[in-house]
């Protein structure tokens, strides 16, 4: 074996696939601040309480059970759409036509006059979007070859915390625009945001008219049109990616290790607009500025630091500076908790987080991906390894408004810390047992044969 020289190992960063997975990774990150974070932002802003915000963590809810309907998507073609682009890439388009409305949708909504229908439009944006994600992770762990693996992971995970950037950071920046500068009211201004938000869905539906469909989904399209029941076709799907996945040594102590090893990270993530806006005193400019602005750099190195370390280091060494990583990082909100609002201090907590959050990230697709070996089942597998995921986002970090009501936000940090403690169990009990050496994989692009 030798290693490539960073000329080589850099060039591959620029490959026609690599480059159309970045593009996706952006897409794939867009809507989901519309539903969450920024979303957060709109309701710290109207009347509702603490706990009402902490609770519209729930309306992430189709990102959790998005494995429900991943068999249809392995299964069943959209009619014209997949004749006319293939199978991935009709639902592609599909699920970002549906994306853009849904946005438009929400934006349409107003979280002072109905709560409720504030939560149906983003529940409606957070399901077009999980089908959005189902498609386009399929499609990159099905196009990208080995060598380009790891650079591919790297450029998605940037991509997609740059489209959260957009649609937060920007988001933000463009209600402020549109209600200070051209003086709209505060709810028409978030109208016009969501509109604006919904445009850049194009950037996505370009992309996919321009990527090239997987070579390695024509035996699962054959096989899918074998059987002409398409009832039968996504009992079928459905059937063998659970079935294959759960013969697999300890399966479900490596399910219980994909839904916490996160948790850590999504308690915190849930509170951190209401800490800043409502906790600091910061407005949503200096949000936009400072928690979204200042942590683009911080999150781009992040991101391709990750995909190196994915690179560099086995899988499980990875995990293991990866738990440490998002644990330490809640601590220095704990430190920001504990002193006066600060610029300078706001900013380095800002740099920490999004710079391990996104080497965390990194890795922890890395292994997700590891876990999905059947090109016949790829859609299926990761959306339920994926959905799995956020359910601490979705339902574990639900009650992190109503401790940091009880506790402080200084104790709230901290007591998040204990939130990585079974995830860290789990990781060392799956070690000992020989879990990792069974996924471990040839290295990509650093490393390659004589």
């Amino acid at each position: 074996m030798r290693k490539a020289g960073w000329r080589e190992a850099a060039a591959v960063y620029f490959r026609r696939d690599v480059l159309v997975v970045l593009l996706l990774g952006f897409a794939a990150g867009l809507p989901l601040a519309l539903s969450g974070s920024t979303l957060l932002v709109w309701m710290a802003e109207s009347s509702a309480n603490l706990s009402t915000i902490g609770l519209f963590a729930l309306v992430g809810t189709p990102y959790t059970i998005k494995f429900l309907w991943a068999p249809v998507v392995d299964a069943i073609d959209i009619p014209v759409l997949s004749r006319l682009f293939g199978r991935r890439r009709g639902w592609l388009i599909f699920s970002q036509i549906l994306l853009m409305a849904a946005i438009v949708f929400l934006g349409l909504q107003n979280p002072d006059v109905s709560p409720f229908m504030v939560a149906v439009g983003a529940v409606l944006v957070a399901t077009a979007s999980a089908t959005q994600d189902i498609v386009i992770d399929a499609y990159r762990v099905e196009k990208l070859d080995t060598s380009e693996q790891a650079a591919g992971m790297g450029s998605y995970v940037a991509a997609y915390r740059i489209g959260m950037l957009v649609s937060t950071a920007g988001a933000l920046l463009i209600v402020s625009y549109f209600e200070k500068v051209q003086g709209f009211p505060k709810a028409t201004a978030w109208t016009l945001s969501y509109i604006v938000m919904a445009g850049f869905v194009v950037v996505g539906m370009i992309t996919t008219l321009a990527a090239r469909e997987p070579a390695r989904s024509d035996e699962a399209v054959r096989l899918a049109r074998a059987e002409a029941n398409p009832v039968a076709r996504v009992a079928q799907a459905a059937f063998g990616a659970f079935s294959q996945f759960l013969s697999r040594d300890m399966a479900l102590t490596v399910l219980a290790f994909v839904i916490l090893f996160k948790l850590c990270d999504a308690f915190v993530g849930a509170m951190t607009g209401p800490f800043v806006i409502r906790g600091m005193g910061y407005g949503r400019e200096e949000y936009a500025a400072i928690v979204k602005g200042l942590g683009l750099a911080a999150t781009l190195a992040g991101g391709f630091a990750g995909g190196f370390v994915a690179r560099a280091l086995d899988l499980r060494t990875s995990l293991w500076l990866a738990a440490f990583l998002q644990a330490g990082s809640n601590l220095v909100f704990a430190l920001q908790a504990a002193m006066p609002a600060s610029y300078g201090m706001l900013a380095s907590v800002i740099v920490v987080e999004n710079f391990t959050g996104a080497i965390g990230t990194v890795i922890f697709v890395a292994y997700l991906s590891s876990l999905c070996n059947s090109p016949l089942h790829t859609a299926t597998q990761y959306a339920l390894l994926s959905a799995l995921a956020a359910v601490g986002r979705t339902y574990l970090s639900a009650p992190a408004g109503w401790v940091a009501g009880q506790t402080g936000w200084f104790w709230f940090f901290v007591l998040s810390c204990l939130t990585a403690i079974p995830s860290i169990v789990l990781l060392l009990w799956l070690q000992a047992r020989g879990h990792f050496a069974t996924l471990e994989r040839p290295k990509g692009p650093l490393a390659t044969d004589d």
